[in-house]
């Protein structure tokens, strides 16, 4: 469980393919604190910290997480936004995140705001819709949703944000981790239900 509040930036050091499967080494300024099983979020991903060494950690995707996700796009050098899994009793400053990705959404346009930035997104997943005012994660950043429609929405993105997480390495074109709010989508699934069972 994770609340989108981005802990840190990671540096991928290194990718490479084993069958299917893709490990990540990754550089964080919080290496000597992580321990092997511990769940950390990477741009939203839910990935469980398998080997650590002097200077990096790493994780495993599977073909499964690697097909929902735009981790298969990261090369080395590339920036990634990282949060450690929620403690209980801590505050939850963003919402509920589970870091499993729903689906990737297209960096559509970025307006400059003069002091914020609004980012347009657009995506292909037919059953699940973000609400105006509501919550989104993307690449693991709790953000509220500013205009939604079928398909699309967008989010206004504060200074403090644009340089602490990779928002600041986003363009058009740009692929992103979306994941819905977890409440919503319940209630989505709820709603299909009842309908299918008039």
């Amino acid at each position: 469980m994770f609340t989108g509040i981005i802990e840190s930036l990671g540096t991928v050091k290194s990718i490479t393919a084993k069958g299917n499967n893709l490990t990540f080494s990754i550089d964080a300024p919080f290496l000597s604190e992580l321990k092997i099983d511990q769940s950390v979020s990477h741009n939203g991903v839910c990935l469980t910290v398998d080997g650590i060494f002097k200077d990096y950690y790493t994780v495993t995707a599977i073909h499964e997480t690697l097909s929902k996700t735009n981790l298969g796009k990261l090369v080395a050098g590339d920036l990634i936004n990282l949060e450690r899994c929620l403690k209980l009793g801590d505050r939850l400053d963003g919402h509920i995140v589970q870091g499993h990705v729903d689906c990737t959404a297209k960096v559509t346009d970025i307006k400059d705001e003069n002091g914020s930035w609004e980012f347009y997104f657009e995506y292909a997943h037919p059953d699940l819709i973000t609400v105006q005012k509501g919550s989104v994660c993307v690449n693991g950043v709790s953000l509220t949703v500013v205009h939604s429609g079928p398909g699309k929405f967008s989010v206004a993105i504060i200074p403090y944000t644009f340089e602490h997480t990779n928002f600041k390495t986003l363009q058009k074109g740009s692929l992103v981790n979306l994941e819905f709010d977890v409440v919503g989508k319940y209630i989505l699934a709820s709603s299909k239900a009842h309908e299918k069972g008039n």
